[in-house]
């Protein structure tokens, strides 16, 4: 005798997926069909590209998705005045949530106080118009655990609401002359949860691409996953909690999967 749906459950991991829509080669039609995707499962939000930002604010408006976007993005080496800037054009064009890079150099120098006037002057501008801030450490390109135990206590210093593990693209030159990235890994998701302060949350950023990857980092204590596999999970979140499929996209002859 089949169970009984747990529309409950459905709803959480919907709501903890940001569906990432910011590979370079996505199309206005494929941000568009993703702003659908978004629609269509009732996710957490979309994070999209900047100019994109009032495209999503009108397909999403009225609903329960809420618009992201990128600052700094993905490598974190703009000013901080085009950072303010980006995030304050940003939120007049309708984001509520915006995800920034860390300056990762300033980072790697070890000039925390760069970094933490970096951060807390992107925060003061999202407060002032009403958005969070999601601080992109990129772990991939830190050696060791020092530097995101300390960017973990400065975003909990500065009042920043999320700390993200990677931006997705920030590949690492192996010894063979490929590039690869890990993205969120369960040991840095760990430590980012063990040292942010009780009003800070945390949000896994690539490498996590699957239903039993979602349920894994949600029982951890990780609020946010961002995600382009979004389809692929809630589909699976419904064939197993929900007693069947939750059905296509409407209009959509495939669901692109480009972004994290």
């Amino acid at each position: 005798m089949p169970s009984e749906p747990n529309l409950s459950l459905i709803h959480d991991i919907a709501k903890m997926i940001d569906h990432s829509l910011l590979h370079p080669t996505l199309t206005d039609a494929e941000l568009r069909e993703g702003c659908a995707v978004a629609l269509h499962y009732d996710v957490a939000s979309v994070c999209i590209k900047p100019y994109a930002v009032p495209l999503a604010a009108e397909l999403l408006a009225g609903s329960n998705v809420l618009v992201g976007t990128v600052v700094g993005f993905p490598a974190g080496s703009s000013t901080t005045a085009v950072k303010v800037a980006e995030t304050i054009q940003a939120c007049r064009d309708g984001a509520v949530e915006v995800d920034m890079v860390v300056n990762i150099g300033k980072v790697l120098g070890e000039e925390y106080g760069y970094v933490r006037d970096e951060i807390r002057a992107v925060h003061e501008a999202c407060l002032a118009h009403g958005a969070i801030l999601k601080v992109i450490f990129e772990n991939d390109y830190l050696p060791g655990d020092t530097y995101i135990i300390r960017l973990c206590k400065i975003c909990t210093e500065v009042g920043a609401e999320f700390v993200k593990t990677s931006t997705g693209y920030g590949f690492v030159k192996g010894v063979d002359g490929r590039y690869s990235y890990e993205g969120a890994t369960i040991p840095h998701l760990q430590l980012m949860l063990d040292h942010v302060g009780p009003n800070v949350r945390v949000k896994a950023a690539g490498g996590v691409r699957t239903l039993d990857g979602l349920l894994q980092v949600k029982a951890m204590g990780v609020s946010r996953l961002g995600a382009s596999a979004t389809a692929a999970i809630m589909q699976e979140a419904y064939r197993r909690f929900g007693n069947g499929s939750s059905g296509n996209v409407p209009g959509m002859s495939k669901i692109n999967e480009k972004g994290y």
